[in-house]
């Protein structure tokens, strides 16, 4: 680019040697030109007669097809002999298409607007270049066809792209250009398409090995449409449970397509941190601070925990009572002498200052902003009132749909004891470090069913039939959700 840009006749410093540096680096020294960066020069100094200097050098670059790709006020030098230079040709390339020379253009237009103003910087062009080449750039003034430099610097002049279009089209009225699509490859982009790639790599095999002949053969209808039904429920349950801890004001619907985008982050992450993150990234695009939204979803999420907990025991000890088909799932008499040891030894270990003041520090960032957030949820009833609404509708949904499965293949078991199933292997799946906690759900609740008193037939069709309702057939709504957030910029 050094050598190509000095042939073409315009002011670059020039390039006097290279050496090769290592196997992977090599060393380029340049003529020192002395001077300052566009950047660094003073508004007084900033004449017309400099901003047509810059534009002869550009033009010359565009008549040679060399484009720079980095025209930002750090790429042109003001040397002391009052001459622009061009630098910074790390990022150029030769032979250019009309589309990334046009970007160039659209670039250093925008470049001089912000410091001369869009007026001056349409005007000098125009005298260099004419009206029609500035023409062909109206198209491509737009945010994401700039560097992220310019781009972070338009958030304090949001009209001046709007400005720099008036100008040009003040010059030629009726100049008509084809709009241009721009799209900048972002990294939320590529976080989809691993996301997907990853998905589908997980989803076939589990797919293929499921004979669906039998499957569609052997079960009863009317309670596969019931299930299907309780776990779409799932998804206004999560959504209510959300909301009902965010005291700020959100839209039902899109807290809706948020839950069901989360179904397929969650088949590249563990379940436990899809969600959580799709929520926090949710709120904070809906205008809470990160700190009162990591806050909102932490609120949520340990007051899921406490649920879960307190219905797992309470319905273990219903279970244990009142059937003895699934007396091995209730807690006994060990377990609880386990857990009671366990806690007094928790008890002995805080009395320890070191102990203590380590827990104290974990913990501390966490409640500090989570205790705020519960007492802002405990002042409000009907705020309240939706969030433990919404974390009993997840269960009572998530059991519905067990017990559905169930009963779609010739199955029953006592509505207690599928309770205590749905929430130890949910315990279980949860915990797993697996995306959707795969192998964990499906074996905790295969082994449960079958303890409550299920042939391992019908036990195992239940369990493919249920996440094949809950995990695997939301994939596509939900990397399409995903896609649509996206595009909205609500995640």
């Amino acid at each position: 680019m050094a050598y190509a840009v000095a042939a073409c006749g315009a002011r670059t410093p020039r390039l006097v040697g290279t050496s090769e540096v290592g196997v992977d680096a090599a060393l380029l020294a340049y003529a020192y030109v002395p001077g300052r960066r566009l950047n660094a020069v003073d508004d007084g100094e900033l004449t017309d007669g400099l901003l047509r200097d810059v534009w002869r050098q550009f033009q010359r670059l565009q008549e040679a097809r060399l484009a720079h790709r980095r025209l930002q006020g750090d790429a042109v030098l003001v040397g002391d002999d009052g001459l622009a230079y061009i630098t910074d040709l790390r990022a150029g390339e030769i032979a250019a298409g009309d589309l990334v020379l046009r970007l160039d253009l659209a670039q250093l237009l925008t470049t001089l607007a912000l410091r001369a103003g869009p007026e001056r910087a349409v005007a000098t062009a125009a005298a260099v270049l004419g009206e029609d080449a500035l023409a062909a750039a109206v198209p491509l003034l737009q945010r994401v066809a700039l560097s992220r430099a310019t781009r972070a610097a338009l958030r304090h002049d949001k009209e001046l792209l709007t400005r720099i279009r008036e100008q040009i089209v003040a010059l030629e009225p009726e100049t008509e250009v084809a709009p241009v699509r721009v799209e900048r490859f972002k990294p939320r982009t590529i976080v989809s398409i691993v996301a997907l790639t990853v998905a589908a790599y997980i989803v076939f095999p589990q797919v293929s090995s499921v004979d669906f002949q039998q499957l569609v053969s052997s079960a009863s209808w009317w309670w596969v449409l019931v299930a299907l039904f309780a776990a779409g429920v799932t998804y206004l349950a999560a959504a209510w449970m959300l909301m009902g801890f965010v005291p700020e004001r959100l839209s039902l619907g899109r807290t809706v397509l948020v839950q069901v985008a989360a179904s397929f982050v969650k088949l590249v992450a563990p379940a436990a941190v899809g969600g959580v993150a799709m929520n926090t990234r949710y709120l904070q695009r809906s205008g809470v601070r990160p700190g009162p939204a990591v806050a909102s979803v932490g609120a949520s999420q340990l007051m899921g925990m406490i649920t879960h907990i307190l219905l797992l025991i309470v319905f273990g000890f219903i279970t244990g009572s009142t059937t003895t088909a699934t007396q091995d799932l209730a807690p006994s008499r060990t377990m609880v002498v386990v857990l009671l040891a366990l806690g007094l030894v928790a008890a002995v270990a805080l009395t320890i200052p070191r102990v203590r003041r380590a827990v104290a520090a974990r913990m501390k960032s966490m409640f500090s902003g989570v205790v705020p957030r519960l007492v802002d949820v405990l002042q409000s009833p009907k705020k309240l009132a939706t969030g433990m609404g919404g974390t009993l509708l997840l269960t009572v949904a998530f059991v519905v749909c067990l017990d559905s499965c169930v009963r779609a293949f010739g199955g029953s078991l006592h509505w207690t004891a599928v309770v205590v199933v749905f929430l130890t292997a949910n315990a279980l799946g949860s915990a797993a470090p697996t995306p959707g906690g795969l192998g964990a759900v499906e074996g905790a609740l295969t082994l449960a069913l079958t303890i409550s008193g299920l042939t391992a037939e019908t036990a195992a069709s239940a369990v493919l039939l249920y996440r094949l309702l809950t995990l695997w057939l939301p994939v596509l709504p939900g990397w399409a959700a995903f896609a649509y957030l996206q595009r909205k910029e609500a995640i």
